[in-house]
């Protein structure tokens, strides 16, 4: 049989990929800390994914976040705070976070920025939802027959909290048209696991490297009301131990007005194609996706919905808001 912690330690394995947004346009800083500061007034940011409802709302993530620039200081100072449920109430992570970065002038139209993030991290473990090899029936499985779980003799771990410190940075090099970036989170590689005097025998939470470039291309020029028709390509990829994921497309807008079009790999098999649409009004911009699921898991997922939400102040101070680089996209 067995025993509580090869179970807890097998459910970690399975969860262990990072919640990832694929509108992680509408939510930069979980894409790379580089880009804290990408205003000079303060940006909010709000997003909520729905992965697999059908699945019985399989995972949920809730975020906030709050970044800017300090010219005083040359850099960008943000905070955030994000809320993940797998399992529908198996494992629940909350995430708090603080963000710096700092920005380097190479030449008149190129720029680089390292960034740092440190985070706080509490996942919670429902143990009424863990079912254990000795509670599965040959017959009617983990269910009785008066509908009720069969019981376990596992023992309940003293704490079914976890709590670790997470470090992470970034790196970002750009111009007015394009932009490149690696992240690296988990440096640290914190341990996961709830037993006591197994910290050393258990692979820590594993690295995720991420690549990511993209650009923001005006299709007309001097062409009056055509100058705010525009195309903006992106790309990333990442692996966080044996995962590997693609992402890739484009955007394309009519200010105030956007439209993307995007599909996303995976080492193993194609994972979705996801279409998304937006539109900023002053200092709000809003973005829906929805990514349909096209992996062997099938369309009985409900695929996954996500929704934006972006308060720009910088629209309330027109001279701060002029920029020579190609974030537009990130504001």
């Amino acid at each position: 049989m067995i025993g509580w912690a090869g179970m807890l330690v097998w459910s970690l394995g399975v969860l262990a990929q990072d919640p990832v947004y694929s509108q992680f346009y509408m939510a930069p800083l979980q894409l790379n800390p580089a880009f804290t500061g990408s205003t000079h007034a303060p940006k909010f940011s709000m997003n909520y994914r729905n992965q697999w409802p059908s699945l019985n709302h399989a995972y949920t993530t809730y975020s906030a976040s709050y970044d800017q620039f300090f010219k005083d200081f040359n850099s960008g100072l943000g905070a955030s705070i994000l809320a993940d449920d797998a399992g529908n109430g198996l494992i629940k992570t909350t995430k708090i976070s603080g963000f710096y970065a700092y920005r380097v002038q190479i030449s008149r139209d190129f720029y680089s920025k390292f960034g740092v993030q440190a985070s706080y991290v509490q996942s919670a473990y429902n143990w009424e939802k863990f079912i254990f090899p000795d509670q599965i029936d040959p017959v009617t499985g983990p269910i009785s027959p008066g509908g009720t779980p069969w019981p376990t003799d596992e023992t309940v771990p003293p704490d079914l909290r976890n709590q670790y410190l997470d470090v992470s940075f970034g790196l970002l090099a750009y111009t007015s048209t394009w932009y490149g970036g690696l992240s690296v989170e988990h440096i640290n590689r914190p341990s996961q696991t709830l037993i006591a005097g197994y910290e050393n025998n258990i692979d820590g939470l594993p690295v995720r490297i991420s690549l990511h470039a993209g650009g923001e291309v005006g299709l007309f020029e001097h062409a009056g009301w055509l100058d705010r028709i525009y195309i903006s390509p992106q790309v990333m990829v990442s692996r966080q131990g044996p995962f590997n994921q693609l992402l890739g497309g484009a955007f394309f807008g009519f200010d105030p007005f956007f439209l993307g079009v995007w599909g996303r790999i995976t080492s193993q098999n194609p994972d979705a194609a996801i279409l998304s649409a937006g539109m900023r009004t002053g200092i709000l911009k809003l973005a829906y996706s929805y990514d349909l699921t096209v992996s062997r898991l099938g369309l009985g997922t409900g695929g996954t919905h996500e929704i934006g939400i972006l308060l720009n102040l910088d629209k309330l101070y027109p001279e701060e808001s002029k920029y020579m680089d190609c974030f537009q996209m990130f504001r």
